[in-house]
């Protein structure tokens, strides 16, 4: 074990990090967090640290990590930055530290080749299109040289293609020991990595779903782990929803029926037995789906209850749920397919019953409905408790690390939703020079968010700002719908290219972005975090409204009632720290470097007629701020002249 001081020497500006990697800066506050990580990796403490973009975080947690002698379990949000994490930063780490402990990367099972079910699609000789047909001839040829199987390491077969779900298999599917690939498995390959390694990276759908509900069937990997490091930690209270929650959707209900008649083929009357029962389950569900539709598209269950064709709808789909159980109990001894066909019928079975007769205080029950299928949740109304009980459980310190994580330095908001009592707390400021390289434009006389033309006078607001940076900008949006009226408004309005979320990828959009060097992207939620872009490509961050929740998400009003109820304020105790962590994410995006410079265009009055807008506003890094056009022009002129200068 090291020494805190240590700390200040590995990461100083003598130290071997300084001297071994090039454009390595030394940050008095990564060595802060280095040593608060340390102590709480020792001592099997809480922390909560926010480190402003720039600080250096990862290696302030991987240093301390991989020196602690512990098993450690690193978290992030998003498969990328796990990627990130483990190919391109963890290597470097472990270089500069000498260190031979043994790593491994871990992620859910769909990301991982099934052999089996490769071979199962190539043997159907289904008819492919021209496009599928060479994708899975890719697959194929891949499959004989990856040691990993990462779908990742494919980049030629896009992540949406439907092939990929037909040879990847899911916990149901999954044949287990009895499979012929058993011993080739990559799933199980990198489950036995990741037992044997001391520093395992996973993401954090992988480590709620083990934590939580052991659905992935990893149980024997995380157990054990004296720490759990928690990158973009801002993501864990919607993702712990998530997998608190008991679920049941009418693709899962399908996708049993048809898999329960592929297990017919070659076994003697199956088919006789099980014709009749699935296309009636097929045909209720298509029929409660029908029943949805008048609803809106998602919503509480008194909506459900309270109409009579989707209580019949309803009825008819539990019941046939149970009577194809009884058919698949009768067939359950003849393989292994119909045993797995039983087991999950029962469970899916049990979970639509325990779902639609529950009738506690502590859940929330709600539906959404999609343009083919619709699912049904039951949602604790409080996850402070079942976390609570999953950290006690493990025993382990647990650090929860992002840029975004306090409400004017405060995290109480934080910490009461994820149930984290009276945690150490740690706020390091991003070492960038914001007064200098930043400015936020506050565009005067703009309407309230609420009115009818809102989006049209954010936009005319906003082109002379855009003509003033020669393009160079993300505009972010609080909806789709205004995301979709402002591309219609600027397609002919400006010179520049234009790149609009849904129209490709994310990540092509964004190298094509680059790429141009003068684009305009026009984006909502998913491009509000984890998108960097640093240099003088993005120069302009747009932010078009206060990102507050949509109001017809019915867990968040449940919560919100329930908050009102015991005598708080729901409005600033929720939705306003909520919306500030996530208008912080949108902020992030603008100054990604030392060198970058940028404004930021905050559209929406209410910052500065409403009293909570202070609060908004205190929770930004320290920036200038402005009303004035002309500073804006100025800004981005006094730009070009200092860029002629040093040329």
């Amino acid at each position: 074990m090291t020494d805190h001081d240590d700390m200040s020497a590995l990461l100083g500006a003598d130290g071997p990090f300084a001297r071994e990697l090039p454009n390595f800066a030394p940050r008095e506050a990564q060595q802060t967090m280095a040593r608060a990580v340390q102590h709480a990796i020792a001592e099997r403490e809480i922390l909560i640290a926010e480190a402003g973009t720039g600080t250096g975080k990862t290696y302030a947690y991987l240093v301390p990590a991989l020196l602690s002698g512990q098993r450690v379990i690193v978290s992030t949000g998003t498969k990328a930055l796990q990627d990130q994490l483990y190919f391109r930063d963890l290597p470097k780490v472990r270089s500069v530290l000498g260190t031979r402990l043994k790593t491994a990367l871990l992620k859910g099972r769909a990301n991982y080749l099934c052999l089996y079910r490769l071979d199962q699609t190539v043997r159907e000789g289904a008819t492919f299109d021209r496009t599928q047909a060479a994708q899975l001839a890719a697959i194929r040829a891949w499959s004989a040289r990856t040691r990993r199987g990462d779908r990742m390491e494919l980049a030629e077969v896009p992540e949406e293609s439907p092939l990929w779900p037909r040879v990847t298999s899911t916990p149901e599917n999954c044949l287990g020991v009895e499979c012929p690939f058993y011993d080739d498995c990559h799933v199980v390959k990198a489950r036995r990595e990741a037992q044997e390694a001391e520093l395992v990276v996973v993401n954090h759908h992988l480590l709620f779903a083990d934590l939580a509900l052991k659905q992935e069937g990893f149980g024997e990997i995380l157990p054990g782990a004296q720490a759990f490091i928690l990158d973009e930690a801002h993501q864990i209270p919607e993702l712990a929803g998530q997998f608190f929650s008991q679920s049941i959707s009418a693709r899962q209900m399908t996708e049993l029926a048809q898999d329960s008649l592929h297990e017919c083929t070659g076994i003697t009357g199956a088919i006789g037995m099980l014709l009749e029962p699935v296309e009636a389950l097929q045909e209720a569900v298509r029929k409660l789906r029908l029943a949805l539709d008048p609803l809106p598209q998602r919503g509480a269950f008194q909506q459900l209850e309270a109409s009579a064709a989707v209580r019949v709808a309803m009825h008819d789909v539990r019941e046939l749920m149970a009577s194809l159980t009884d058919v698949l109990a009768a067939q359950a001894e003849r393989s292994r397919g119909f045993a797995n066909a039983h087991e999950r019928a029962a469970n899916l079975s049990e979970r639509l019953d325990r779902i639609v007769e529950q009738q506690g205080e502590h859940d929330v029950r709600w539906y959404e409905q999609f343009p083919r299928g619709f699912a049904l949740h039951a949602t604790p109304l409080d996850l402070a408790a079942p976390l609570r009980a999953m950290r006690e459980r493990t025993q382990a310190a647990w650090i929860h690390t992002s840029a975004t994580l306090s409400v004017a330095g405060n995290f109480d908001h934080f910490a009461r939703q994820l149930g984290l009592d009276d945690p150490h707390t740690l706020s390091l400021e991003s070492p960038f020079d914001y007064s200098a390289q930043a400015l936020c434009y506050l565009p005067p006389a703009l309407p309230d968010p609420a009115a009818r033309d809102y989006t049209e006078r954010v936009i005319d607001a906003v082109m002379p700002v855009l003509q003033a940076s020669n393009g160079r900008a993300f505009l972010l949006f609080t909806s789709h719908r205004a995301l979709r009226l402002a591309a219609d408004l600027l397609q002919q309005r400006v010179p520049w290219p234009l790149f609009v979320q849904g129209s490709a990828p994310r990540h092509r959009l964004l190298e094509e972005f680059r790429a141009s060097g003068h684009g305009v992207l026009l984006g909502a939620a998913s491009f509000w975090e984890g998108v960097d872009v640093a240099g003088e490509a993005l120069s302009v961050v747009v932010i078009d409204k206060l990102p507050f929740a949509a109001p017809d998400d019915p867990v968040l009003q449940a919560r919100l009632d329930a908050l009102e109820q015991s005598g708080i304020n729901p409005f600033m105790a929720w939705q306003v720290p909520s919306a500030v962590i996530a208008l912080k994410q949108g902020v992030g995006r603008l100054i990604r470097d030392v060198s970058d410079r940028g404004v930021l265009v905050l559209c929406d009055p209410r910052l500065s007629t409403k009293g909570y807008g202070r609060l908004f506003l205190a929770s930004l890094p320290a920036m200038p701020r402005t009303r004035e056009l002309a500073a804006v022009q100025t800004f981005f002129a006094t730009a070009t002249v200092t860029a002629g200068q040093d040329s």
